[in-house]
């Protein structure tokens, strides 16, 4: 329901006409840092034998963005490698700890509600888009862990904060449809489910 939320509100303003205050042909950088945080509830692995739990992490980021229409972006996130914890937990309450890294750069059309005369200059924006993650290092105690690329949605919301005629503080939040199919030494072992809420803060500058 949050990420439906997302695509419609992103497809409402796509379609909506308004004073357009940033032309098509504009470029804009965002510099920043983001957390990801996944769902609770990751899953479980090995025919249930095994319930997962993922960890957050904070890392830097980047994103570019080019106005192909007035008001409207295509954004690409990008970051350095997010590390993040694993645990799995059995029946009896025992745990095993493993870790993965991995790589979420995300590619969305967004929407500025730039021009609105709202208060203080703000600058709200609405996207959607897809998010490719690949998994990398993958560690766990029980053998050699194989976590598969994952290929989703992705909803984004953010507010710009301007506090100069082409640059302004930003804070956002995404949503990413992530799920990674876990292999064990070769083996299928089941679906991790990471579909985190990823929130950040970063420094835009317009060109």
């Amino acid at each position: 329901m949050k990420l439906q939320s997302l695509v419609l509100a992103a497809a409402t303003a796509l379609t909506m006409t308004s004073a357009f205050a940033v032309p098509a042909g504009t470029w804009s950088i965002a510099a920043g840092a983001h957390m990801v945080d996944p769902k609770s509830d990751n899953g479980t692995l090995a025919d249930g034998a095994f319930s997962v739990e993922v960890d957050d992490d904070i890392r830097p980021t980047i994103s570019g963005e080019y106005f192909i229409a007035n008001n409207v972006g295509i954004e690409l996130l990008a970051a350095i490698p997010f590390h993040h914890d694993i645990t799995l937990t059995d029946a009896n309450g025992d745990t095993v700890d493993g870790k993965t890294q991995h790589l979420p750069p995300t590619l969305s059309l967004q929407y500025h509600f730039d021009g609105y005369n709202m208060p203080m200059n703000l600058k709200p924006f609405v996207g959607v888009g897809v998010n490719y993650t690949t998994f990398f290092e993958e560690k766990v105690a029980l053998g050699d862990l194989e976590l598969d690329d994952s290929v989703g949605v992705a909803g984004h919301v953010g507010l710009d904060i301007p506090f100069a005629p082409t640059e302004a503080f930003r804070i956002d939040a995404r949503y990413m449809d992530i799920k990674t199919d876990a292999k064990l030494d070769g083996n299928d072992i089941g679906e991790v489910d990471i579909s985190p809420w990823v929130y950040g803060v970063a420094f835009v500058k317009q060109f």
